[in-house]
């Protein structure tokens, strides 16, 4: 039986011990201090990211998917950012999925118990057909989530790569992961409120490992993204900026080009640094894995 009183989580804080007294400006300031030992505790767990970071694109280069798994407040955080990658780094919304105990509804409304349930996760990853190339990122802020160990323990059943995401380092260091990214934050302003720091934390880790992954595969071009898809009035007129920033284009010109190439920022890109046809720039995106850079290089041999 877990000793919840043990976890890290679950201790209580004692610069807020108080804090039911304080006037409202003063609990604001308080739980700003505490929320901004958050990006250090990320910084400190740097190493283990780049890890996780190299093995998730890796595994995507090699056919994989990045799954999350997690319960509450942590699943939300995984379909977060599973659903922002499409329309960033225009990939499949089958390369990077979120799930949550209890299921779709859980995103909206808790679903009591539902994270208690070890073999909760299985039928929904194997609905998704995991297979060893996959990834599953295991999102638990106090390490003992019983819906969450189960899918890591699914996962490496199968042979997949298994990385564990948490708040608590005694508990994480009982659960058989191949990567832990465990920042240590340090008691919550309320009590085992794990949305607090724990939260922002899982928010900044799962930021950093699919932003640097889809750089590592290409999907930027220096800090500019190449990749998006540009659904909306927003991301056409930016597609068409970057397009004229890097080309030397004017914006208008930029548009027209985009336009005929159905909007594939790439394929322009190297269109009009290698002076090249449409379907030279698509060649020599193929060659290089997407990398433009690399691609504009090649066409201007």
């Amino acid at each position: 039986m877990t000793d919840w009183s043990s976890l890290s989580t679950e201790q209580r804080n004692p610069a807020s011990a108080q804090i039911d007294e304080l006037g409202t400006l003063d609990l604001v300031r308080l739980i700003n201090r505490e929320d901004s030992c958050v990006p250090g505790a990320v910084g400190r767990v740097a190493a283990e990211l780049a890890v996780a970071v190299d093995r998730v694109a890796d595994a995507i280069r090699s056919g994989g998917r990045l799954f999350y798994a997690g319960a509450g407040t942590s699943g939300r955080l995984g379909i977060l950012d599973a659903s922002e990658c499409p329309p960033t780094y225009g990939t499949d919304p089958d390369l990077v999925q979120g799930l949550i105990a209890g299921g779709e509804g859980a995103v909206f409304r808790a679903v009591e118990g539902a994270e208690d349930d070890p073999e909760g996760a299985l039928p929904d990853l194997e609905d998704r057909g995991l297979r060893s190339p996959d990834i599953v990122v295991g999102i638990a802020a106090s390490g003992v989530t019983p819906w969450v160990l189960g899918a890591l323990d699914h996962a490496r059943s199968l042979g997949c790569t298994t990385i564990l995401v948490s708040c608590s380092p005694s508990a994480a260091a009982a659960v058989d992961a191949d990567v832990k990214i465990v920042p240590e934050v340090g008691p919550e302003v309320v009590t085992g409120s794990t949305r607090l720091k724990a939260g922002t934390a899982t928010k900044l880790v799962l930021n950093t490992l699919t932003t640097a992954a889809m750089v590592r595969l290409g999907k930027t071009c220096g800090n500019l993204m190449v990749d998006l898809r540009p659904t909306n009035a927003k991301l056409r007129d930016r597609s068409c900026r970057i397009l004229a920033a890097l080309s030397g284009i004017d914006p208008q010109s930029a548009r027209r080009h985009l336009e005929t190439v159905a909007w594939d920022l790439k394929v322009a890109l190297v269109m009009q640094t290698c002076h090249v046809d449409e379907g030279r720039a698509r060649r020599l995106l193929e060659a290089s894995g997407g990398h433009v850079k690399r691609a504009a290089a090649a066409g201007g041999r």
